[in-house]
């Protein structure tokens, strides 16, 4: 071989090395902590209490077993995903388990990324997608307003057994949800606290079950606004709720609309009952201030049930506002579903008020801890018509009557 055709071969070699790939680094689909999901991590846990220790399970998820799968098998169409060649789906039981835990604790994403050996974005995702699953599917049964007078009816003669209040439909509240403050929102959701908050008003029946819920409202809407500018409002003022028409009160031939119940912050209608003003009340006005609150009691338990369970509202949640509400939503279905269901792991014994046998007040086990939803306070709204006014007074005249008295009221008067 000579000079020349030596230099091509060089050449040719040359070349060939230039053109060889370099072996890329093996890629994975995901850290080899969280490929032993199955093997380890909250889920695994909850599958040992489950065989092991049921009250364990009760305090990790806030329902039992039965209540669990009930739920799982409502949601798991919408929320199940397909295997792939790469890797092994989430199953749907392990998505419902992190998304009752994140609500149960208000733990952030990255903690329950390393609890569920789960990356913090799948977890994000699989916790939005849950909570809507969990409102599309029970809100119809589990979060509807009445529709019909017989089931208006039905509710107001809860009241009437339970509370002694005649006439209601249910107690109207509204709290404050806190949150982080959005980008670039301002002062938007800033309220009077000094901090950011969503709104949330609802309706709550005799048995601390949620009849309506609005929520989302910014937390600097003055207290009057939010009621004013409800759609439940709406529905009231334009007859669209089918209440039935007035009914004679307990044991007596004065017929009274049919009515809600409020605190001071909103405005006394004949289809809306709030308080006398504490200042110089007499005698007739305190017992009535006295039967009205302690049936306004429904929705405050309600509440406190709701956060004492799913803690996340004891927090600050770190979500924008459109998913706070969603989340709140999905909540609100669990609880009455739970509360339906009369479900122990949920409302335990002494969680909720209740009355001894002198029906003095014993405190629920929700009010040893410190308030976590706030109430919109302000000032009290003073507009009211001639007709609302004198329905409070026929109220009144009622509970001093022989026909609605209740035997106790003088020692709480």
């Amino acid at each position: 071989m000579d000079v020349q055709e030596m230099s091509a071969v060089i050449f040719v070699a040359t070349l060939c090395a230039e053109k060889k790939v370099k072996k890329r680094a093996k890629r994975t689909w995901m850290k080899s902590w969280v490929g032993r999901r199955g093997q380890y991590g909250l889920y695994r846990l909850q599958r040992e209490l489950e065989i092991e220790d049921s009250f364990g399970f009760r305090k990790m998820l806030r329902m039992d077993q039965e209540e669990f799968n009930i739920l799982l098998g409502t949601v798991e169409p919408l929320i199940a995903k397909q295997n792939t060649k790469m890797r092994r789906a989430i199953t749907a039981r392990e998505r419902l388990s992190l998304t009752l835990r994140f609500l149960a604790t208000g733990e952030s994403y990255k903690s329950l990324s390393f609890q569920y050996r789960m990356g913090a974005c799948t977890i994000s995702r699989t916790v939005t997608e849950t909570t809507e699953a969990l409102h599309q599917e029970l809100k119809e049964e589990y979060l509807k307003t009445p529709k019909t007078e017989k089931e208006w009816q039905t509710i107001a003669a809860s009241f009437q057994q339970k509370w002694q209040f005649p006439n209601c439909l249910g107690a109207l509240d509204g709290k404050h949800i806190f949150i982080q403050p959005p980008a670039n929102s301002g002062s938007t959701f800033h309220n009077y606290k000094g901090r950011f908050s969503v709104l949330m008003m609802a309706v709550v029946d005799a048995s601390y079950k949620f009849l309506y819920v609005s929520v989302g409202a910014q937390g600097r809407i003055a207290d009057a606004g939010l009621f004013a500018h409800s759609d439940f409002r709406q529905a009231l003022d334009q007859g669209l709720l089918h209440i039935p028409p007035p009914q004679p009160l307990p044991n007596s031939e004065v017929f009274v609309p049919f009515m809600f119940i409020g605190d001071d912050a909103y405005p006394l209608r004949a289809d809306l009952m709030k308080p006398n003003s504490h200042r110089h009340t007499e005698r007739q006005e305190r017992i009535f201030n006295y039967r009205l609150s302690r049936a306004r009691r429904v929705v405050e338990n309600a509440f406190g049930i709701l956060t004492n369970r799913w803690r996340l509202f004891r927090t600050t949640i770190p979500l924008h506002p459109n998913n706070v509400g969603k989340i709140t939503l999905a909540a609100v279905c669990l609880h009455n579903f739970l509360s339906e269901g009369h479900s122990e792991a949920y409302t335990p014994p002494g969680l909720a008020d209740r009355e001894d046998e002198d029906h003095r007040l014993m405190k629920g086990g929700w009010r040893t801890e410190e308030l976590a939803l706030q109430s919109w306070q302000g000032g009290r709204a003073k507009n009211f018509s001639l007709e609302a006014r004198q329905q409070r007074d026929t109220l009144k005249d009622c509970f001093i009557s022989p026909a609605g008295l209740v035997p106790w009221r003088e020692t709480f008067v």
